[in-house]
């Protein structure tokens, strides 16, 4: 059993070393241990420092694509390096290294093809409790839309098998956490999650430089993926809240209708007519939507079977490099 650490990078020359200090060289029900880091266009020595520090796997993007686009470049490449189980860690150091093991212990016992750390937001101390409800909120959303019970679905600390790996398909260009996780619940992918612990902050997030920020980006990351994966909830509740306006718009007209006085209020029939329009608009496009959807999963399947033929082929990772020579052993770590 191979297991490989992949670790997002973007001008990460600061905490690189002590995120790779904490890490496992070996684990128990692991044959091989390996590290991989994914450089996400960074303008520092985040490349040397990996090479410094025993990296066994560097993914080189040319420039910065984001977060999630170096997410998927690593699962692809760790795939392709012969890994049965990938773990997403955050490079600033976030999380603790130790609880790998527990992440990894649904894993190896059968029970689950992709397991989240859950934080337990509400003891980070650095979390303003306004930053703490709008994680609660989001994570209600998304356990809506994906259909899961993973209290904490922002956390990037998270461990998948080969099976779920290769069925993972991100498209946002913000966020691989909210996505992985709803097409985790709509494909055959067992999620659990466990409680891990956390490290105190390092540095300010670079994903969100302010609390609107946060709120903004999360809020239409939400609601991208959520209309992609739910249009007809989407589109047709909107559609049945606009027609409800409407109707009442119209009853208001009807009233001072009968009542003689319908002439001066002639705006409200026309209000209600473009109101009525707009709800037919929204149902219409919860249509198209979910014909959308049902191309995307057949798409998504097609892509499965293409990164399979690809593993069968033995075609190497893109953007890859090799790293340092390995480290002895450390320390084995009990799952």
């Amino acid at each position: 059993m191979k297991l490989i650490i992949q670790i997002p990078c973007f001008n990460e020359e600061a905490q690189l070393p002590a995120t790779l200090a904490d890490l496992p060289r070996a684990i128990e029900g692991f044959d091989v241990v390996e590290w991989l880091v994914i450089d996400d266009g960074s303008t520092d020595r985040t490349i040397e420092v990996a090479h410094e520090n025993g990296v066994d796997h560097i993914v080189r993007l040319t420039n910065n694509k984001g977060l999630a686009a170096g997410f998927q470049a690593g699962l692809d490449a760790c795939l392709k390096l012969g890994a049965d189980v990938i773990v997403n860690t955050d490079a600033d150091n976030q999380y603790k290294a130790s609880d790998i093991p527990k992440l990894l212990a649904p894993i190896l016992a059968g029970r689950a093809d992709m397991v989240v750390g859950d934080r337990q937001v509400d003891t980070i101390e650095h979390f303003s409790p306004l930053k703490k409800a709008l994680q609660r909120l989001g994570s209600w959303v998304v356990r809506q839309a994906s259909e899961t019970e993973v209290p904490d679905t922002t956390s990037g600390f998270r461990a998948y098998n080969r099976e779920a790996a290769l069925q993972m398909a991100v498209v946002s260009r913000f966020t691989y956490t909210l996505e992985t996780i709803i097409q985790a619940g709509k494909l055959l992918v067992a999620t659990d999650h466990v409680a891990i612990g956390t490290n105190p902050k390092t540095r300010e997030s670079r994903l969100f430089p302010s609390m609107w920020s946060y709120v903004r980006r999360n809020g239409l990351a939400i609601f991208r993926i959520y209309s992609q994966y739910e249009p007809l909830r989407i589109f047709w509740s909107l559609s049945a809240a606009i027609g409800l306006i409407a109707i009442i718009v119209w009853a208001r007209y009807l009233y001072f209708y009968i009542g003689g006085g319908g002439a001066g209020h002639v705006q409200s029939l026309i209000l209600g007519a473009v109101l009525f329009n707009a709800a037919l608009l929204m149902g219409a496009l919860g249509v198209l939507g979910d014909m959308m959807h049902a191309n995307r999963v057949m798409q998504q399947r097609t892509f499965e079977r293409v990164r399979r033929i690809e593993l069968q082929l033995g075609i190497p990772p893109s953007h890859y490099e090799p790293g340092a020579a390995k480290t002895p052993p450390r320390e084995t770590l009990n799952v």
